[in-house]
């Protein structure tokens, strides 16, 4: 396509339609959409609009049902965490990654951990037991952020019972959470040498027996919609989006799984130590709404594959540390959950307080000045439940991140909204919303 326009709205070639996805600034896109002669309603979906997920805006332009232009609005979360992060400590920084994506927190403190890690040169030094309960905590998270994309992608094309079942299941997840990190979200769990604390005593049986139940659990939604009439017509041939669109747009996830790529980070570029798992990377060739559903239900018995055999591997390392050995990184306090949530020993705050004068110093030097990173910069990344979730990190040898930025799938995904919905009917973009399940306090932060 050939235009002077490089915000030029669709057009029909010869090879098919070819769309223009450079962006611009807001409010000339905004007056160009309906500027066309033909009779057309411009219409706003959002930014408080139930099937939205969250306060994302949308702007059609209409023929009829028919969506011929669709533009998102952002921004109407923003929070400011990576400049944030630039004023805090690099073990604070946690506590701010962890509310970006806030349905998948730990796979945002799995990627400034592991990046800090690596720029402190200590990957290899994170105890063993550590990275078991890092993936462990990783794929708990993946299931209670499908069940929200599930039942509230259900609900929104019109399915009740699925919503019901979904949140039943991720209670039982968020109950894991708060046993071993005394928090439901946003836990800062993962901390830059390994996690906060270890697990209760009975935290492995209670989680096998909770894999058990969720594996039964699970089928409800499955036995519902799965082959449903209904479900299928309203998924089937809805938001198609090919190989080529999902490479062209830097799309990840089980959006790009569904256009028949295996791209999961978990087996082509391993971290806390998933070459040790078995577990399939699930793909259809669909590239539609009802492909990514299916994906998303069939990773669910992949996490809970992996997360019987961390149970396995935690069996087996019981009493092992759960962060580095070296003092001049590890948080000093030994935490522990009580009947007020996550907080310092009191037998730990004794100790120090009373015995050592230089434990009591150092003590306070690392929770109130933080460690010193060496200068230089690094991209890690993991494969959370909406793709690459990826963080560059700078630092100029400070204790505090020169530099903090985050590689958001939502951000990236939700750049095919477009190619998904034009030249569908308005009722079809909220199924194609759902199957991108953006965040937006990932995409704005």
């Amino acid at each position: 396509m050939s235009t002077t326009d490089s915000y030029a709205s669709s057009r029909e070639t010869t090879e098919g339609r070819v769309y223009s996805v450079t962006g611009g600034d807001w409010d000339s896109l905004v007056t160009e959409i309906g500027a066309t002669k033909e009779e057309r309603v411009v219409v706003n979906m959002g930014p408080q609009h139930p099937s939205t997920h969250g306060v994302l805006r949308l702007v059609l332009e209409l023929e009829g049902e028919t969506v011929t232009e669709a533009r998102s609005g952002i921004g109407y979360l923003h929070t400011g965490i990576e400049k944030n992060a630039e004023y805090r400590t690099w073990t604070q920084g946690v506590t701010f990654v962890t509310r970006m994506d806030y349905l998948a927190p730990l796979f945002n403190e799995a990627a400034y951990c592991l990046g800090v890690e690596k720029l402190l040169g200590i990957t290899n030094d994170v105890p063993e037991r550590a990275s078991v309960i890092r993936v462990m905590m990783m794929e708990f998270n993946r299931i209670s952020s499908h069940m929200v994309a599930l039942g509230t992608g259900a609900l929104e094309l019109g399915a009740l019972s699925p919503m019901i079942f979904a949140f039943r299941e991720r209670e039982k997840v968020l109950d894991i959470f708060e046993m071993i990190s005394g928090l439901r979200m946003n836990m800062a769990y993962i901390r830059p040498g390994g996690v906060a604390q270890d697990l209760p005593v009975g935290a492995v049986t209670r989680i096998r027996e909770t894999v058990k139940d969720l594996r039964e659990s699970f089928k409800d939604n499955a036995k519902m919609l799965i082959g449903n009439t209904i479900w299928m017509k309203r998924t089937q041939g809805i938001g198609y989006l090919d190989l080529a669109g999902c490479t062209t747009l830097g799309v990840t996830g089980p959006v790009l799984r569904s256009a028949g790529l295996p791209w999961d980070l978990r087996k082509v570029q391993p971290y806390s130590g998933y070459e040790n798992y078995n577990f399939d990377v699930i793909t259809t060739d669909t590239c539609d709404v009802y492909g990514r559903f299916l994906i998303k239900m069939l990773e669910l018995e992949e996490s809970l594959r992996i997360i019987e055999q961390a149970c396995d591997k935690l069996d087996s390392l019981e009493g092992a540390p759960v962060m580095v050995a070296d003092k001049k990184i590890a948080w000093p306090s030994q935490l522990s959950v009580g009947s007020d949530g996550m907080g310092n020993s009191l037998d730990h705050i004794r100790e120090i307080m009373g015995s050592s004068m230089e434990s009591l110093i150092h003590h306070f030097k690392l929770v109130t000045e933080g460690f010193r990173v060496p200068v230089g910069q690094v991209y890690t990344a993991v494969e959370s439940p909406r793709g690459e979730t990826g963080v560059h990190l700078i630092s100029d040898g400070g204790t505090r991140p020169y530099r903090v930025h985050f590689r958001e799938p939502s951000f990236n995904n939700l750049q095919s909204l477009s190619a998904m919905c034009e030249g569908s009917f308005i009722a079809d973009v909220v199924a194609a919303v759902a199957s991108i399940d953006p965040v937006m306090g990932g995409v704005d932060r």
